[in-house]
């Protein structure tokens, strides 16, 4: 089975010069049909899957008149005139196959942010987990940095990273990754899988100031090297014929980059490594054998909650002398959690107010000591 085929969270990323035709700003609503039947095969067969998008300011710009180069309100504007007419197209086209589609604003910031990480994948899980297809754009009309070529790349390995994703394809306009510039250099070599990021591939991609680098492979890799630390498989393909994916199934030549950790483990890895512990939950008895057996914690098994946390930050979990259990980010924050401890997770919505995770702290935000 490929790799795409086998994937069970499938995200797909498409470039402006795909989706829209430079000349007239429309849509290519016949390579978008196409794409949207290759989609519904994916979901028939009970995969998900997350479209990244980019051409907002590409149709926006046309609609109102705008001529290159663009001022940085002209771009904001023609954005928020673009999305949505994208967000039209991919309703029109996926429609046809009973699809319900959700539009998602996010920017790079968006899935470094922990609490914006946090309510992002939420609402990406439960649109998933509802059978809609999330359309994921920048938003472009409040974003400065993110209005550059190329950033949509690593938008979607982030995202990639967050839901977690198995697979993640990037639609090129080049069929995968060469030792050199195909266009310039005659003998270079197709490289039809990378399992490590090392500095020889990194040099593949060329100088940053070329059209091969420059929002070209550079960003391309870049997105790979989140995707490696991710555990989640990307290809480079190139995304011009009809049925890309079905293309890719049938032997279309691609570049894989193949990691060595599954997604949850790898995000586990990150949780354990990279975030710096600021409060503390203590718990009881009957809560460590929970967490022991693989469960979530839940309110009811803490007895004390240490330090001032925000929501989304990461803990330590201890027993009551002191022991480190566990660590994880939390659903609550350190005064909301010293509210709700030692109870009942149907208690939380009269206790705060508001009806928030049962859990505070689901088992896929936990990671055991040892």
């Amino acid at each position: 089975m490929s790799p795409l085929a086998s994937a069970k969270r499938l995200i797909v990323k498409i470039g402006s010069s795909l989706l829209v035709d430079e000349a007239s700003g429309q849509v290519h609503r016949a390579w978008l049909d196409t794409l949207a039947a290759d989609i519904a095969a994916c979901r028939q067969r009970g995969q998900e899957v997350i479209v990244v998008s980019s051409g907002a300011v590409a149709v926006g710009r046309r609609k109102l008149g705008l001529t290159p180069p663009l001022k940085l309100e002209e771009k904001q504007a023609a954005a928020a005139t673009g999305q949505i007419r994208l967000a039209h197209a991919y309703q029109e086209a996926l429609a046809h196959h009973s699809i319900t589609v959700a539009q998602v604003l996010l920017t790079l910031d968006d899935s470094e942010n922990r609490r914006r990480y946090l309510n992002a994948r939420t609402t990406l899980e439960t649109l998933l987990r509802l059978g809609a297809v999330p359309v994921i754009n920048e938003n472009d009309t409040v974003a400065t940095a993110e209005i550059r070529v190329g950033d949509n790349d690593r938008l979607a390995a982030r995202v990639a990273q967050m839901v977690p994703a198995d697979a993640l394809v990037l639609f090129s306009d080049i069929d995968g990754l060469y030792t050199a510039d195909p266009r310039k250099h005659a003998d270079a070599h197709f490289i039809p899988e990378v399992r490590e990021m090392t500095p020889e591939i990194e040099a593949m991609a060329g100088d940053p100031g070329s059209a091969y680098g420059s929002g070209g492979m550079v960003t391309k890799l870049v997105a790979a090297r989140i995707c490696l630390s991710a555990g989640c498989r990307m290809a480079i393909t190139r995304g011009e014929p009809l049925h890309p994916l079905k293309t890719i199934e049938e032997g279309g030549r691609c570049t894989w980059f193949i990691p060595n950790s599954e997604p949850r483990t790898a995000r586990k890895q990150w949780i354990f490594g990279s975030m710096k512990p600021t409060g503390a939950l203590v718990l009881d008895a009957g809560a460590i054998r929970a967490l022991e057996s693989g469960r979530s914690l839940l309110p009811a098994g803490v007895t004390e909650v240490a330090g001032e946390f925000e929501r989304g930050d990461c803990v330590l979990v201890k027993a009551a002398d002191g022991k480190v259990l566990a660590r994880g980010l939390v659903a609550y924050s350190s005064a909301d959690a010293r509210a709700i401890m030692g109870r009942k997770s149907g208690e939380i919505e009269a206790i705060l107010g508001f009806r928030g995770r049962d859990e505070l702290i689901h088992r896929d935000d936990l990671v055991m000591e040892g």
